[in-house]
């Protein structure tokens, strides 16, 4: 593994320590292959300007592999109870569940439930 790469893994923060600071959109697949997988990196491809304008990150949990925060997939799978289907959760900065689907989640669902937070409210002030 290159240094860079180890070095970037290694600075992720987890799921925990994003609280406060970041909401948490955890992607959840058996495998890369899943269509709703794919779907959903195609609908937030097109939306980073605005998920980074509301302190989303973005967490992949495909297999035993995670992507966007260094906790292990199978602690993952656990606290937020993740099937081995397709699911999306959106976590809050309150580290609190706000949205569940097994289907991707449309941008207009996602921005209609962070707008209406608390949180994002205060930080539109």
């Amino acid at each position: 593994m290159p240094l860079i790469l180890a070095v970037a893994l290694a600075a992720s923060p987890t799921v925990a320590q994003m609280k406060w600071e970041r909401r948490v959109l955890i992607v959840s697949a058996s495998t890369a292959e899943d269509p709703a997988l794919a779907e959903q990196r195609r609908i937030l491809a097109g939306w980073k300007a605005s998920a980074a304008a509301r302190d989303l990150t973005v967490v992949e949990v495909v297999g035993d592999t995670v992507r966007g925060a260094s906790d292990p997939a199978a602690a993952l799978r656990r606290k937020y109870h993740l099937p081995t289907t397709f699911t999306a959760i959106l976590i809050g900065k309150d580290g609190g569940e706000k949205l569940r689907s097994t289907k991707p989640f449309p941008t207009a669902a996602l921005e209609a439930t962070i707008d209406t937070m608390p949180m994002r409210k205060a930080g539109q002030r």
